[in-house]
């Protein structure tokens, strides 16, 4: 077996027990917090009695002792059953199934700007170092970090849907019916814009950042003085030398950060009424409906690990010397 293919299983494997610890975290720390979907469910009927209440607990099985209810769902989910909402009355993977793909838009198109605005800016930056555009940048970079994503957010719904009126202030799509395929992803992509900026300018800053002070290390290693004495332009030397062993970091912490990124999006999509994840982990928070709950965590984790796997497997792909460890 090839130590590639070896690195691939070992890295592969690693991921199965790590997302059931992280799904029995969750389940009790969630459970941990007071109230559950029968109260919540009871309250809205109005003038429910304990029994009644208590009947509603033990059809939803919330009345087995906690280490029971734990070997249920982790039984649910070793059969990818990720269980039923009893305060929206359908079952939990149906509902995450409709809001994942708008979710996921939100989240690829925001780490693909980040990624590129924050690179070519950092390269930008320290390719001329301590020069006015170093400093631009710099000040740009903190500036944008230090800003609140909702207020961020705000101002741009206030400046381009509410001022100038080029772009929608909210939701992904028009509601139209006789649209093309391609005006349906023209109209999806104009309501993209928005969300994707705000979520992605505090990610354009880190990276920013982060690809100037990697790119001014790698200035100093000997083989960026050994280019250099070959008589090879600066451009070169930064872009083909320096640039391409200071982009590991960066992808390392844009792995780290998809689930900073899911978080984020939960506030973003609640600012700008985007129907992904996050507008459903706010319903399901509100009205205690853990099942719904355990199930976005789940599947939040199970996108994270995957990530994080996928940097793992590009990390060992631009830098063979980890393969080999």
């Amino acid at each position: 077996m090839s130590a590639t293919l070896w690195f691939v299983i070992r890295r592969t494997l690693q991921v199965i027990p790590v997302v059931l610890a992280i799904a029995a975290l969750n389940f009790l720390l969630l459970h941990l917090a007071p109230g559950d979907a029968a109260d919540i469910i009871a309250a809205q009927s109005g003038g429910a009695s304990a029994e009644f209440t208590a009947e509603l607990r033990r059809s939803f099985g919330l009345d087995l002792p906690l280490y029971q209810q734990f070997f249920v769902y982790i039984g649910r989910l070793l059969t990818f059953d990720l269980g039923f909402s009893n305060v929206q009355h359908r079952p939990v993977f149906d509902l995450i199934a409709e809001r994942v793909p708008a979710t996921l838009l939100l989240m690829v198109v925001s780490i693909g700007f980040a990624l590129l605005i924050g690179v070519a800016l950092g390269i930008i930056s320290a390719m001329r170092h301590r020069s006015w555009v170093d400093s631009v940048v710099s000040v740009i970079a903190l500036l944008v970090y230090a800003t609140p994503q909702f207020w961020l957010g705000l101002m741009l719904i206030v400046l381009f849907s509410i001022m100038f009126g080029t772009l929608p202030s909210g939701g992904m799509m028009t509601i139209a019916t006789d649209m093309s395929v391609w005006e349906r992803a023209v109209d999806i992509g104009r309501h993209l814009i928005l969300p994707s900026i705000t979520l992605a300018l505090f990610y354009v800053a880190v990276y920013a950042r982060l690809m100037r002070a990697s790119m001014l290390e790698i200035y100093t290693f000997d083989f960026v003085t050994t280019a250099r004495a070959k008589g090879l332009s600066e451009t070169r030397v930064g872009l083909v030398h320096a640039a391409s062993n200071a982009l590991l970091p960066v992808i390392t912490l844009a792995g780290v950060q998809v689930g900073h990124l899911l978080g984020g999006s939960i506030l973003i999509e609640t600012v700008f009424g985007w129907p992904g994840l996050g507008r459903l982990v706010f319903d399901a928070l509100l009205q205690r409906d853990l099942n719904l709950l355990l199930g976005i965590l789940f599947i939040s984790s199970i996108v994270v690990v995957l990530a994080n796997l996928a940097v793992d497997l590009l990390y060992g792909f631009l830098d063979p010397r980890i393969v080999h460890q």
